[in-house]
């Protein structure tokens, strides 16, 4: 990689726990998410979820199967994927997919929390 190919990286951040990172070059464009992780449950929730679909990314065509470091996941377009797929569709996917996760990530949550209150209802309920 040559420095005159590699265009200035951009950050977009609500705050230093939600950010994207967005390198372009002259054939493609590497963006790179961190999920918001307010606590430990939400880390180890957003690792597993992207491990996940990293695990997959032969099924995601534009996810790369290691994130940038400092990010938690990573997609990469290059030329090729702007000439086989509407660029429109690119953009909504990762917009899409930067809402979702972190609302997966939620209900994900809700539902360990509600579980965990279940369980510990059920365990208490043996001594009177």
């Amino acid at each position: 990689q040559t420095k005159e190919v590699l265009l200035a990286p951009v950050v977009i951040s609500r705050n230093e726990n939600e950010q994207v990172l967005v390198e372009a070059s002259i054939n493609s464009v590497r963006i790179s998410i961190k999920i918001k992780q307010a606590d430990d449950l939400e880390r180890v929730l957003a690792h597993k979820f992207t491990r996940f679909l990293m695990m997959r990314a032969e099924n995601f065509v534009i996810l790369r199967r290691k994130p940038v470091k400092g990010y938690d996941i990573s997609f990469l377009i290059t030329n090729f994927h702007t000439e086989q797929m509407f660029k429109h569709k690119l953009v909504d996917f990762i917009v899409q997919f930067m809402e979702e996760v972190d609302k997966e990530i939620s209900e994900m949550k809700l539902s360990i929390n509600a579980r965990a209150r279940i369980v510990a209802e059920t365990y208490l309920q043996q001594f009177p």
